[in-house]
């Protein structure tokens, strides 16, 4: 499992995560500012995890998002403040229906393809929940490989998804967490193996009280 880029920063994830969030929802205020840009970063709604950055720590974010050609500098005239905009389309070559899903899990973490399609609303039209499987696959199978599925949590019905743009270490941490627990052992089983260790014990003192009489 390769990471498509330099694995990002969790702070860089999520700085790109609201930039392609406000570009559809609220495109009126994007590009954003970097003001703008940490306010949309510390929500505290339709965020997982919450987070309470600096300024100067979504600018050092954006740095690392320009570094890798997903984020730049944007001229918009009339306006006195830098703002910045997201290159995720163009650096990938996605839709406007992949990028919505991957925002979805860069703001959310892990989600299920009923969740991606009921918290993508105001981002991109889900014709139906086999057009976000179809979505999901082309970003599993893309070039960079850009998701992954994680395996189904206990109790649990449905996969979640989760993007590779922190490393595959991240990844690999939240599947071992998921992972099923052992089946527990019903009590039937419990006490077969109980006296299968008593009759051993018992087997082996009767061996060493025969052996005094050999």
């Amino acid at each position: 499992m390769e990471s498509p880029i330099k694995p990002l920063s969790p702070i860089a994830a999520r700085v790109l995560g609201v930039l392609i969030e406000k570009e559809f929802s609220t495109p009126e205020y994007y590009p954003m500012t970097l003001n703008a840009l940490t306010n949309g970063c510390n929500q505290k709604s339709n965020r997982d995890p919450v987070m309470a950055l600096q300024e100067s720590e979504v600018q050092d974010a954006l740095d690392e998002l320009y570094h890798e050609k997903l984020a730049g500098h944007a001229s918009v005239a009339g306006s006195r403040s830098m703002k910045y905009r997201h290159a995720t389309a163009e650096h990938w070559g996605l839709n406007q229906k992949q990028v919505a899903a991957l925002a979805c899990l860069l703001l959310r973490g892990p989600q299920t393809i009923g969740e991606i399609k009921g918290r993508t609303s105001r981002l991109a039209e889900f014709a139906d929940l086999d057009d976000v499987a179809d979505t999901l696959r082309s970003l599993r199978d893309h070039e960079a490989s850009l998701l992954v599925q994680l395996p189904v949590q206990p109790g649990k019905k449905e996969a979640r998804m989760m993007h590779l743009l922190c490393g595959k270490d991240e990844v690999e941490v939240m599947a071992s967490s998921e992972a099923p627990a052992p089946p527990p052992k019903s009590d039937l089983r419990q006490e077969v193996e109980d006296l299968t260790a008593r009759l051993e014990a018992l087997e082996a003192a009767f061996e060493n009280f025969r052996r005094q009489f050999d």
